[in-house]
């Protein structure tokens, strides 16, 4: 049966987002007449990215309550009761064969139009424990795609299905490019190479904890592929002159070309965001995850745990990474059984069919 309108909705944060956009490129390459719209949230994140892939997104007013006590707060039941309103009219107007979620706020107002209306749900749960907002969709919701084994205790079990995460392929298609990734970093593909990302943005801890360690990681002659984020760039410049001059250091604000900065690295170190461990997964390298402790319901260190359990990484606590971290980098890129074993474990996880196990999920509720 020819899908021909969809709606998919939520955002906030990139770990919402290209999974979301993943999801409208598969169905596009499978019904390529399906008109797609997004419904995202004034302000957020998604209100620029999704143009950005070719897509129309409708923006909804809704807010989330701050945790500190404020004047904002008040208006939030205002925002929600005209986020219903706004969200009914593009139901009515678009007459989707199917609503989606992918978590955020927008998600929670716009699916819960959609069930109300009898429209199909299907839910995209990235983490290994779930957001606020997916817990009170799954009550109504026809479908709950998830990455990770032992959701039952959050959602029906009848309704949960196995899909992985969508990931940016492009990411993660590293074969054949380690020559190539060695030459645009300007690095030797003789010596072992660490990868750091701490995500667009960056992540204080891990910049910290290089800058701690960069030259005893220098004085092991081992290479190092940074990614600062934008907002620590210039300080880490300024702060680090000669040592971002050595030929082992490759530091930029920003690194375009993720997969050639995973086909050079022997290890990787990353936050434990939901989409970056999908891609640490497909990737197959020995890695090293050090969760963020600012993020609700502490979602990183429960994805963490997920491989830690299995020995498929390792966990290094945020608080303890500027003694901890590049002491244990160092010492897995000494012990190659150690390096196969942590690269045989993370493979067994990685599904890179994810976005195409959510469209044949899709399909079945809209046929």
């Amino acid at each position: 049966m020819a899908i021909k309108s969809v709606i998919i909705s939520g955002g906030g944060t990139g770990g919402h987002i290209f999974p979301a956009i993943a999801i409208a490129n598969a169905i596009k390459d499978a019904h390529p007449e399906a008109k797609i719209i997004f419904v995202g949230a004034d302000g957020k994140m998604e209100m620029e990215k999704v143009p950005q892939a070719g897509y129309t997104i409708v923006g909804l007013p809704i807010r989330g309550l701050q945790r500190k006590l404020t004047l904002k707060n008040l208006a939030v039941p205002f925002k929600l009761l005209a986020s219903l309103s706004k969200a009914k009219k593009i139901i009515k107007q678009h007459q989707p064969d199917i609503a989606i979620g992918v978590g955020g706020y927008a998600s929670a107002a716009t699916l819960y139009v959609a069930a109300k209306q009898k429209v199909p749900t299907l839910i995209q749960e990235q983490n290994s424990y779930p957001g606020i907002t997916n817990k009170i969709l799954a009550k109504k919701a026809n479908k709950i795609c998830v990455a990770y084994d032992n959701l039952e205790a959050f959602f029906p079990k009848d309704k949960i299905v196995k899909t992985g995460n969508p990931v940016r392929n492009n990411m993660v298609e590293i074969e054949g490019k380690r020559a190539k990734a060695f030459a645009h970093f300007s690095l030797d593909p003789n010596k072992k190479t660490i990868l750091v990302i701490g995500g667009s943005l960056g992540a204080r801890t891990l910049n910290q904890s290089i800058q701690k360690n960069l030259n005893k990681i220098i004085d092991q002659d081992v290479q190092i592929i940074w990614q600062t984020g934008k907002f620590y760039f210039k300080q880490i410049q300024s702060d680090l002159a000669e040592g971002l001059k050595s030929p082992l250091v490759a530091c930029s604000e920003f690194i375009f070309e993720m997969d050639l900065a995973y086909a050079a690295a022997d290890i990787i170190i990353s936050r434990a965001g939901a989409i970056s461990v999908s891609e640490l997964c497909l990737i197959g390298k020995p890695s090293i995850l050090v969760p963020s402790p600012n993020v609700a319901e502490d979602h990183q260190t429960k994805n963490a745990m997920a491989l830690v359990n299995i020995d498929a990484a390792v966990l290094v606590k945020d608080s303890e990474a500027q003694s901890e971290l590049i002491p244990q980098a160092l010492a897995i890129l000494k012990d190659t059984e150690r390096q196969a074993e942590l690269s045989k474990n993370i493979k067994t996880l990685g599904i890179p069919d994810a976005a195409q196990r959510i469209l044949k999920e899709i399909e079945k509720l809209v046929g």
